[in-house]
């Protein structure tokens, strides 16, 4: 019997092996719809299919067994027999729909079943019995398909069996060997058909659960790996973007030593890393417009003129255009000393728009060295990173032109 791996079992619940390695398969196990849906389906059908079964060949049975009552039906006998056995048949279906096929119902409908067939004599009149199309002959055929489907092969070929030896002996006690004999053979067949069936399907299922549970946990590390990265990302564009920045502008001379910008922009370049240890954007709202007058206000070398509208936005894409803003303008302040900028910031609809203009001696997009970190990962990725987009527009003698554009469709 293959196990189902990844599944839990409500108590009593009939359908799929335990999945402890190497114990005896008890008749008690049902998969985890949630984690394994292929099992979770396969129980389904199989609680559906018999509990409908059960219900419907036992209120038919019930009607043809009243039918006929020719001696030597014992009618003291016979009556409360289908009274239990129509009762029997309501109460399986309900249980079975409202909480599956569990133990005692397989035991009970082999226990009951097995009585019918061995009353044989005194429940059917003999005009009905041969053929294999008596009431107790429907009977044992529901049991011995119902119970293949709802129980492990270590149980339900065992009960199949005990239908058929039960069969064979009522209705050789009831004087027909023939029918006896034809109708143990065809429960024999069903036994092992339906035995069949289920165990491959059960095979079949058990290993399209195993691909989906290797497949949700490969989906899950990659989900964590990529968080991971852009957790790294992030940071290494964090660093770019204040010391290691402060410290080219040092080294290209774009800020003269000990001037006051200096140690005001070194004093921001720690609060920004103090920052960066704690919570990064619980606290600072979403109003986009004022993150870019912070912005601004971290460049005071720089001239920036400011044409920011009001705009809302959540706060990590405000954190994210604001941060791709601030590299964009750190470009501005590193590579084109004396220049002006201007820092725009519109909505269009649903669509944010950020651009960063400049007047300096603009450069060659395609031209940029691919180790070059600042527009791949301080503008583009991390504008990426929260689904907007980034364009860079720019020309040796034309200036540059950036444009962030975030939608809050997606």
């Amino acid at each position: 019997m293959p196990v189902v791996p990844a599944t839990t079992a409500p108590p009593g619940a009939i359908g799929t092996p335990t999945a402890s390695p190497g114990a005896p398969d008890p008749p008690t196990a049902a998969p985890d719809v949630l984690h394994t849906p292929a099992g979770g389906a396969f129980t389904l059908i199989f609680t559906t299919i018999p509990a409908l079964l059960r219900l419907t060949c036992g209120l038919a049975a019930a009607a043809v067994a009243l039918s006929v009552r020719t001696p030597p039906v014992d009618t003291a006998l016979l009556l409360p027999a289908v009274g239990v056995l129509t009762a029997w048949s309501v109460l399986y279906a309900l249980r079975a729909f409202r909480a599956g096929v569990c133990a005692p119902l397989v035991v009970g409908d082999v226990a009951l079943t097995t009585a019918a067939c061995l009353a044989m004599p005194a429940l059917v009149a003999p005009e009905v019995l041969p053929g294999e199309a008596s009431w107790i002959a429907v009977l044992a055929s529901t049991t011995v398909i119902n119970a293949q489907a709802t129980a492990p092969p270590r149980w339900s070929i065992p009960a199949g069996l005990l239908v058929v030896a039960a069969y064979a002996i009522g209705a050789q006690a009831a004087g027909d060997p023939v029918e006896a004999r034809a109708h143990a053979a065809t429960l024999l067949v069903q036994t092992g058909i339906m035995t069949l069936i289920t165990t491959v399907m059960r095979r079949r299922i058990a290993a399209a659960d195993r691909g989906f549970v290797n497949h949700q946990r490969l989906a899950r590390e990659s989900r964590v790996a990529q968080a991971t990265r852009e957790a790294e990302r992030q940071q290494n564009r964090d660093l770019h973007d204040t010391v290691l920045a402060t410290l080219t502008m040092v080294g290209l001379g774009a800020v003269a030593g000990s001037s006051g910008p200096l140690r005001e922009r070194c004093a921001d370049d720690l609060r920004t890393l103090d920052a960066l240890v704690e919570t990064r954007s619980a606290d600072r709202g979403g109003r986009l417009d004022d993150r870019l007058r912070q912005v601004r206000a971290r460049l005071p070398e720089l001239p920036v003129t400011l044409e920011l509208a009001a705009c809302d936005v959540p706060a990590p894409v405000a954190d994210a255009l604001a941060e791709s803003a601030y590299a964009a303008l750190s470009n501005v302040a590193r590579h084109a000393p004396g220049a002006s900028a201007t820092l725009r910031l519109a909505r269009v609809g649903r669509i944010v728009v950020i651009e960063v203009v400049d007047d300096g001696p603009g450069f060659d997009p395609a031209a940029v060295p691919p180790h070059r970190y600042g527009l791949r990962e301080s503008v583009r990725g991390r504008t990426a990173g929260v689904g907007g987009r980034a364009e860079v527009h720019s020309s040796p003698g034309a200036g540059t032109r950036i444009r962030l554009e975030w939608s809050d469709v997606h």
